[in-house]
Order: C-alpha cells, then structure tokens, then sequence
C-alpha cells in the first residue's frame, strides 16, 4: 500500500534553512540561535522572561553594567560524545548571551532572579519617581 503525504513546501524551505544555519554555525559565520524572550513591564517592576530549556541554574549568570542586563548560560561538555547524524537539530547551543538595555527607571541593585522548568525570570523593580510640587515664588 503506498501511503500519499501532503507536500508543504514551506517546511522544505524551513529545513533547508536551518540546516544552512548550522552549515554557517559550524564554520564560525553565522551566530547561534538565541533563547526566546519576553520582556514586559508592571507597575511596579520590568520583568524579563528567557526561555532556557536544558540548562540548569548553575549554569547561567546575569550581569548589570549601566543599565544593561547580560545573560549567559554555559552548559558542561559531556565526556562522552558519540557521533550524530541530525535530521533536526534546533536547540540551543552549548553557549548563548543575551543582552537587554535597560531603562534608567529601574533599580539595578535590587534585581531579583528565579529559575523554575527552563525559564529564568529577571524582576528589576521600578524606581519611584519624584512627584512634582508647586514652588511659591518669592520677592
């Protein structure tokens, strides 16, 4: 019995397209894919949400330099590699960095960071802003 399966040539075009990518990766070219992110505010904090599925706590860190926030994760080489033969190889790299500029109205010195099933949330709180006042004009 011979079995018909829907040709979508989209999808060829996708394959295609990350196999190019790790071509490129492999030859120093192109950069590694990015952990997926999302980055919102509240009242009262700026969260940033990466996606690192596969990494453990230990091995990702955050760094603030002016008002910009860098997240890295480093996985440990595995002692014993064995030959592989992709047929779709789409996660994440044993090294990635993230960097995200932050506004001047957050409190950098009290970032709060939790890792919970493969993603890191960043909370920055928002500094309070100085309401205006009125001035009385004197002579």
């Amino acid at each position: 019995m011979t079995t018909l399966i829907k040709w979508a040539p989209f999808q060829d075009l996708d394959v295609f397209e990350r196999r190019m990518r790790r071509m490129l990766e492999d030859w120093g070219v192109a950069p590694a894919p990015l952990p997926a992110a999302d980055v919102y505010e509240t009242e009262k904090e700026l969260v940033v949400e990466l996606d690192v599925p596969g990494y453990e706590e230990k091995e990702l860190a955050l760094e603030v330099t002016d008002h910009m926030l860098t997240i890295t994760g480093e996985r440990k080489t595995e002692k014993e590699q064995k030959e592989k033969s992709f047929y779709l190889h789409e996660r994440l790299e044993k090294h990635f960095e993230r960097r995200f500029s932050l506004p001047t109205e957050v409190d950098t010195a009290h970032i709060d960071a939790r890792f919970h099933t493969g993603v890191l949330e960043v909370h920055i709180p928002k500094i309070e802003q100085a309401k205006a006042r009125k001035i009385a004009i004197t002579a």
